[in-house]
């Protein structure tokens, strides 16, 4: 029950950057708002207190009301332009101006119903209650805030003004408190759970296209992601660069499948896929493009012939596996097309890559052939 209630006054620590930026948003155009209609009574209220009262600023009264209405008028410019000013400030930084100036705005109507029923002790606390109304529909903060902002506000305006108010007036404005803190925090509440589960579906959407780019066998870019990549990396391809894109086929695949069985031949398409990864850790992008076939796309150095050892490297290599206490001798042929251009089209590339695998074939296996574009 306890954690429960927490829950409430706390925003967990995965969502406080997302919570903190949608209450900036939120509190921008509310203060906006509230700023705008601060604008439009006060002046009213300074006209009212010159030209349509018969005293005038002759008397006390009137200078400090026309004081106060001087004070909230230019404290909620100030506040404008703090917000315009630092715009392009870190969330922290505007966020902070934000409660700033929610707490300036609630202290002046603190201040100013004090001052009323200081004037009048038969005056009603409808400008504290507006402002525990206003706070409450308008602001959004952290569970947390909101109790310690109508804590604080509601212990000062009753250290004021506690001794000119009836029993019936405190307890209705304790109850209008707690309500007004109620609303704030559960509002708060039901934002970041609202925020924790837009986040869990993105994490949620992002996995799942991640898993439309991978094979499900061996982790790597499936067939369509790895042309993908490798479309952009030939148009993108500048006039110095140059780039590499290998077709390893495993020799006799199927024999594997034939004498262990499928189950194993899937070890060995897992074991060779991660073999590519640590023979080619340079390479910007690898997948399976077919049964056995992988790809692998790599930056090349202008030298062919020096890249063209590394594939015959490879090529040459045993990959030695064991599979239930058998030892598999896996060989692979490769066949590599070497690009200096920017903008040939991945059919083309694909198909020097294809050929160039089939005249390794062709060579006696377990080979490498290298063709440029």
């Amino acid at each position: 029950m306890l954690t429960k209630l927490k829950d409430f006054f706390i925003i967990p620590s995965a969502i406080q950057s997302e919570f903190q930026q949608d209450s900036l948003q939120k509190n921008k155009l509310s203060l906006w708002l509230i700023s705008i209609m601060i604008f439009g009574m006060e002046l009213f209220n300074l006209a009212r207190v010159l030209f349509f009262s018969q005293s005038g600023l002759g008397t006390l009264n009137n200078r400090i009301y026309f004081s106060m209405y001087c004070v909230l008028l230019l404290g909620a410019a100030f506040s404008l332009l703090l917000q315009y000013k630092l715009r392009t400030a870190s969330v922290r930084a505007q966020y902070g101006v934000q409660i700033g100036s929610v707490a300036f705005f609630f202290l002046w109507h603190i201040l100013l119903n004090v001052y009323d029923l200081i004037r009048d002790p038969q005056a009603e606390s409808y400008v504290f209650i507006s402002a525990l109304v206003g706070l409450a529909m308008f602001i959004q903060m952290p569970g947390k805030w909101s109790a310690i902002f109508f804590g604080a506000g509601y212990a000062l305006f009753m250290a004021l003004s506690g001794s000119m108010l009836d029993g019936g007036t405190v307890i209705n404005l304790t109850i209008m408190t707690c309500v007004a803190m109620a609303i704030t925090i559960t509002r708060s509440h039901h934002t970041a759970i609202e925020l924790a589960q837009r986040k869990e579906i993105n994490r949620i959407n992002a996995h799942l296209q991640l898993l439309l780019k991978k094979d499900p066998l061996t982790g790597l870019l499936n067939k369509k992601a790895f042309q993908d990549c490798a479309e952009r990396a030939l148009n993108t391809l500048a006039t110095p660069e140059s780039l590499a894109l290998l077709m390893i086929d495993i020799d006799d695949f199927k024999q594997v499948n034939d004498r262990y069985g499928h189950p194993c031949g899937d070890y060995v398409l897992e074991q060779t896929a991660r073999k590519i990864q640590e023979a080619f850790p340079d390479a910007s992008s690898i997948g399976r493009i077919g049964g056995d076939e992988f790809s692998a796309l790599l930056p090349a150095d202008r030298n062919v012939l020096a890249f063209e050892k590394r594939g015959v490297q490879f090529a040459k290599e045993t990959l030695e596996m064991s599979w239930q206490g058998k030892l598999l001798q896996i060989h692979c042929s490769i066949g590599v097309v070497w690009v200096g251009t920017a903008g040939i089209p991945y059919a083309r590339a694909y198909q020097e890559m294809d050929d160039a695998l089939y005249e390794a074939k062709q060579n006696g296996k377990n080979s490498c052939c290298v063709r440029e574009i």
